[in-house]
């Protein structure tokens, strides 16, 4: 689950100078009021949203396997990133906003076009990854217009603004999508393969039309730069509130990785001088053991989830399972998560966040496997009854999880870098997830789903098990620091 600029500070900056403060661009603007843009991002956010399982579907219906699906999943996490970092340079650079979330709009549209005209699961795969190319360019984007107008404490409920929109928007899109299935296939005897082609011409007509409404309702010039942006991210605060936990339930990997890992490699002054520090000198330099120890396993334990979730598309339609009914069970995963946010933020203020954390990380590694051999023993229709509670139980617990690491990490991170933790969390979360969706399709489609899940789980464990030596390194040294 997708919010990005919040998590991209680093080191304190000094307060920006009036000149700063005016240094603008020449187009867009985010003065209070004027967020109806945003809904025509929505759109195509939505089209985009219907999309992360209408293309793994798609790649099925034209003969991809295991490993292909997974693959189509991994480009998510990987393609969008070159993009972010080109049109990031491209913003600071030309101080333009509007035309660069034009063209991701209008490229995500050229893409659902050319997709019904595709005969071949590795060209679908390559299209995924042209559409997440355009899409996460627009996350540096994006990030700087949402804040414009606003004073700085007022950003990370800008930021839940913007994500906000977005998440409803993907939501909206997986539901459209499996209405789309479920009724239009069989009320005009269309095939699942035609039926899914019309379907991505209409998310290709309604992308069009966030261009519109973008276009009409874009707001006025630009009050704050994208360096000045960069630079006052670092001060602002991160609750703990809803807005925060808005900001993570998109999920846009790539943007979060190119905010993160721009300003772990960006050049730094110190004393006049100016050296290059590489990403692993620069984690040790601002980051404790510890932060870094529970990193490295949250890197851990979300490939053991992506090695589950990417060839889980697969498996659910060689176990039977039709695409309505696939995207039924995406649906009640992602609701049950939302639903269950503000429970687990309550939950994590009383009790032991990495207690809580550790059970739904056990429960998770546990219930992998149990999807294969549910899905393998009982067919649909009863079976969708089994494995869509298994599949509301899953994503209730991934609200527990998304919750507690980032009290986790907010508490271990230095308060100086801890929005730039924040999104180094965030960016690893991407990247192990991409490796995990490789690593899942392999297994599934080399050995089987059932050992491929039960890897996911493993990896599971082995993510709680180092996050478990960071937490007792932790204790040991309090009760050294208390002696």
């Amino acid at each position: 689950m997708r919010e990005r600029g919040r998590e991209t500070g680093g080191a304190t900056a000094a307060e920006p100078t009036p000149t700063e403060v005016a240094d603008g661009g020449v187009d867009g603007g985010g003065a209070p009021g004027t967020d109806g843009w945003l809904y025509g991002w929505a759109m195509g956010y939505a089209a985009v949203g219907a999309a992360s399982l209408l293309v793994p579907l798609y790649a099925i219906d034209l003969g991809a396997g295991a490993l292909v699906v997974s693959l189509v999943a991994a480009t998510a996490a990987f393609a969008g990133a070159p993009g972010a970092i080109l049109w990031g340079r491209l913003v600071a650079r030309t101080r333009r906003r509007r035309p660069f979330v034009l063209v991701a709009l209008g490229l995500s549209a050229a893409v659902f076009v050319l997709l019904p005209f595709l005969s071949s699961p590795w060209t679908v795969l390559l299209a995924n990854a042209a559409l997440w190319f355009v899409v996460a360019a627009a996350a540096p984007v994006l990030n700087v217009i949402v804040v414009e107008g606003h004073a700085p404490p007022a950003w990370p409920r800008r930021f839940g603004r913007l994500n906000h929109v977005q998440g409803y928007g993907w939501l909206a899109g997986l539901v459209a999508g499996g209405a789309w299935s479920a009724v239009v296939g069989s009320r005009f005897a269309l095939s699942p393969l035609a039926s899914k082609r019309l379907f991505f011409v209409l998310s290709a007509v309604v992308t069009l039309g966030g261009i519109a409404v973008v276009v009409l309702r874009y707001p006025e010039p630009t009050d704050v730069s994208e360096r000045r942006f960069r630079r006052l991210a670092r001060r602002v605060a991160v609750p703990n509130g809803t807005a925060a936990r808005a900001t993570r339930a998109v999920p846009f990997g790539p943007g979060r990785m190119y905010w993160a890992f721009r300003e772990l490699t960006a050049r730094r002054s110190r004393g006049g001088a100016t050296r290059d520090q590489g990403i692993l000198a620069g984690l040790r330099e601002r980051f404790s053991e510890r932060l870094l120890r529970y990193l490295f396993a949250a890197t851990v334990f979300f490939a053991g989830f992506s090695a589950f979730f990417g060839p889980l598309p697969a498996y659910l339609v060689d176990a039977g399972y039709a695409t309505d009914e696939v995207f039924g069970l995406f649906i009640a995963s992602s609701a049950a998560s939302a639903a269950t946010y503000a429970a687990a933020g309550s939950a994590a203020a009383t009790y032991d966040p990495f207690r809580l954390q550790a059970g739904a990380l056990l429960f998770r590694a546990g219930a992998f496997p149990v999807v294969a051999v549910a899905g393998a023993a009982v067919a649909p229709p009863a079976g969708l009854f089994v494995v869509g509670a298994l599949f509301l139980a899953i994503g209730g617990s991934w609200a527990v999880i998304a919750v507690t690491a980032t009290g986790l990490v907010s508490e271990l991170a230095p308060e100086s870098a801890r929005a730039e933790a924040l999104g180094l969390y965030t960016a690893i979360g991407s990247l192990g997830g991409g490796l995990g969706s490789v690593v899942g399709g392999a297994v599934a489609d080399g050995v089987g789903y059932l050992p491929a899940f039960g890897v996911a789980g493993g990896c599971v464990v082995a993510g709680l098990a180092l996050a478990l030596r960071a937490a007792q390194r932790e204790q040991t040294s309090e009760r050294r620091a208390a002696g």
